[in-house]
């Protein structure tokens, strides 16, 4: 069990980041969040400032949980 730990932390990363995307797709066809913002007040609304706002905010989400991911499973390698 010890040594899976690393790989372990590394696919609930990857995990974690699909869900991220996955979600933003929903709000993009009505189940709300952030995708659904993006959408309706950025490309539906012409507010271009509005949609990069969110995709920066989703790529800053994303880095965050991969760098976040990639320090605990270097952590639990050792």
């Amino acid at each position: 069990m010890r040594e899976a730990r690393s790989g372990i932390t590394r696919g609930l990363t990857i995990s974690i980041i699909g869900l991220i995307g996955a979600t933003a797709m929903a709000g993009l066809v009505g189940a709300g969040g952030l995708g659904d913002i993006a959408y309706q007040y950025g490309f539906q609304r012409y507010q271009p400032d509005v949609m990069y706002a969110s995709i920066l905010i989703l790529i800053a989400l994303v880095q965050i949980v991969q760098s976040l991911g990639n320090w605990i499973a270097k952590k639990l390698s050792k």
